[in-house]
């Protein structure tokens, strides 16, 4: 039987079936903020802490939404740190990125992309005062950030998407375990 796009589009509407994919414009540039080169092409990462990279991602659950920030160690490919927020600012990234330093030292390079929570004025002068190198990804280029993409793939389709969580506390229940 051969059916159109369209007719796809009304059963699934009658059905309340909807397709899972991640909405638009997640990465908004901050305002006149300072961007940071591009430091991870072809450097050879050969030890854990070297290089740490952080993103943050929109989390649906059944009554509304959440962030969800990570931050990832590239060497060894696990999370160091994570925190969930109901609101998109540079507070609650602070918050996990020195829990994450505290917990496990600090990484020689950090590489974000070029969201306003990573370009703001807090988030660069917290690095500084660290002593971490700042590397960003360039405009558009997921790939260069692949690993926690890659992260945030697998957490929702195996685990976020299937459980369908009430709200942020059992989200961070349900992820932590």
């Amino acid at each position: 039987m051969r059916i159109g796009r369209k007719r796809v589009q009304r059963l699934m509407r009658l059905m309340s079936i909807k397709a899972i994919y991640p909405p638009k414009q997640t990465t908004i540039r901050g305002i006149s903020s300072q961007i940071y080169p591009y430091l991870l092409r072809n450097l050879p990462i050969v030890r854990p802490n070297q290089v740490w990279a952080a993103d943050i991602t929109y989390v649906p659950m059944r009554k509304g939404f959440v962030y969800l920030f990570a931050i990832i160690d590239w060497y060894s490919i696990k999370i160091v740190d994570w925190e969930i927020s109901t609101t998109l600012d540079t507070e609650f990234c602070l918050h996990c990125l020195n829990r994450a330093v505290s917990r496990h030292d600090k990484p020689e390079i950090f590489n974000t992309d070029q969201g306003g929570q990573f370009t703001s004025k807090k988030w660069i002068s917290q690095l500084k005062e660290y002593g971490v190198t700042i590397s960003m990804d360039g405009k558009g280029r997921w790939i260069d950030n692949v690993m926690i993409e890659r992260f945030w793939r697998t957490i929702k389709y195996e685990d976020i998407y299937l459980k369908s969580y009430e709200n942020p506390r059992v989200l961070g229940k349900g992820i932590s375990g």
